[in-house]
Order: C-alpha cells, then sequence, then structure tokens
C-alpha cells in the first residue's frame, strides 16, 4: 500500500533472480496519505541503492523510482514504458556491464549479506526528506559508499573469553553462530549478515565478541578444544 515499504533487500533480490531493471512508483513528495511519509523513505533507499549498484559496477539507470497519483494513469503508462525501452537499451542484466554472471551472482551476494549493516550505518540518511531534486546526487556519495563497504564490520568469539551462555547465539537472526552450552560459540562468516546483533547482546562481563574492522578475522578454534572446562 506505501512505496515506503520498499527495502533494499527487496530491490538487489530483484536483481539477483536475474532481473534487468526494477521500476518503483510512489505518490507524490508531500501528498503521503500516512503520516510515515514513506515515499521520501522509498526514495532515499533508491538513491543508496543506485550508489551500491555504481560500487559493484552495475548501472544504476536499471533501478528508476518516479512520483505521482494514482488517477494519472496515462503518466504512469507512459513513464513504465519509457522505463522499458530504457532497459531494452541497456540489454540483459551484466551484459552491457560486462560483468560475467558467476561474477555478478557474487557481487549481488555480497551485497545482500551486508544489507542489515548498510541500514544500521545509514539509518539517518534514509529517514531524510529531500524537497530538492537537486539534492539528490547530494545524499549519498561514491567515496561514502566505498568507505561503506572498505568498513564492513566482521565479528568474532574470543574463544578466551566466551562463556558458553548461548546468548548471542539465541539472539543472532541468522542462525550463523554455532555452539552449545559450555560449548565455545563460533560465528559462521559466511552466513554472517554483520548486523551486530551479537556483539550488543554479549554481556559486558564476558566481552567475547569482538568486532574487527580491516583485519582478518581470526582462524575458528578446533572442534576439539570447543568444550569450556571451568577450573576449581
Amino acid at each position: 500500500m506505501c512505496s515506503g515499504r520498499v527495502d533494499l533487500e527487496f530491490i538487489f533480490r530483484a536483481f539477483s533472480n536475474g532481473i534487468d531493471g526494477v521500476f518503483i512508483g510512489g505518490c507524490r513528495l508531500g501528498e503521503c496519505n500516512y503520516v510515515t511519509h514513506g515515499n521520501y523513505h522509498a526514495l532515499n533507499v533508491v538513491l543508496l541503492a543506485k550508489r551500491i549498484m555504481e560500487h559493484i559496477g552495475l548501472d544504476p539507470d536499471r533501478l528508476r523510482i518516479e512520483f505521482m497519483s494514482s488517477g494519472e494513469g496515462i503518466l504512469f503508462a507512459e513513464v513504465v514504458d519509457d522505463f522499458t525501452q530504457q532497459i531494452k537499451k541497456l540489454g540483459p542484466l551484466g551484459e552491457k556491464e560486462g560483468i560475467a554472471e558467476e561474477d555478478l551472482k557474487t557481487k549481488i551476494e555480497g551485497v545482500e549479506r551486508l544489507i542489515p549493516y548498510i541500514k544500521i550505518a545509514k539509518k539517518d540518511k534514509l529517514g531524510s526528506h529531500l524537497e530538492e531534486e537537486k539534492e539528490y546526487d547530494l545524499l549519498f556519495s561514491r567515496d561514502e559508499v566505498e568507505k561503506l563497504f572498505a568498513e564492513a564490520p566482521s565479528y568474532y568469539i574470543d574463544p578466551e573469553k566466551c562463556q558458553g551462555c548461548m546468548i548471542c547465539l539465541r539472539k543472532c537472526p541468522v542462525e550463523a553462530i554455532d555452539g552449545g552450552k559450555k560449548i565455545i560459540h563460533i560465528i559462521d562468516q559466511d552466513k554472517c549478515i554483520k548486523c551486530g546483533t551479537c556483539y550488543e547482546a554479549c554481556p559486558p562481563r564476558f566481552g567475547a565478541v569482538q568486532k574487527i574492522i580491516g583485519d582478518k578475522v581470526p582462524p575458528s578454534v578446533p572442534e576439539e578444544k570447543r568444550k569450556i572446562v571451568n577450573e576449581k
């Protein structure tokens, strides 16, 4: 019912499924029927998504957002027809950009894993209300998005501090943590979405979950050394 429900995840899931272009239509800015004014959020999501597309080598013209009223059927038809013709000229996803199918899949999957982190990092800007079209290019810069990806954190559980309390394990939204009672927990880096939930959940008195930026994640403790034995 509202373009404000559009999420970064929806956009990149579409591209992951091989869609060549994504069109989003919303009510005119300032004319939202809801107090949330979700169409501003949709605009900001699209502006950020376009920068991310540039970052991974996709043509940002494959994504478009337009605002119009529900009574402007002719305008809607004209805009969609124009976008359809534009996508036909661009051709299949990745072809014009010169990205091989497997490489494209890897790039998009990498973005999808980072979406929770991206939404948290850019929460304030995603809530902006841009009034003028000239402001659009200024909301998210290329350097800003480059830095966003370069500084994406990884999380690691220090085996020397882990108490096997299972708090972080239960809180993880994607079941990326393996462990048990009195078993040193480990994070599956391939499943981790870098949301930081485990970091926030770990009791301060333990401080076992480490946030790592710019460095490699240490190897996981061997299976045979994961049992925690309390010394008396």
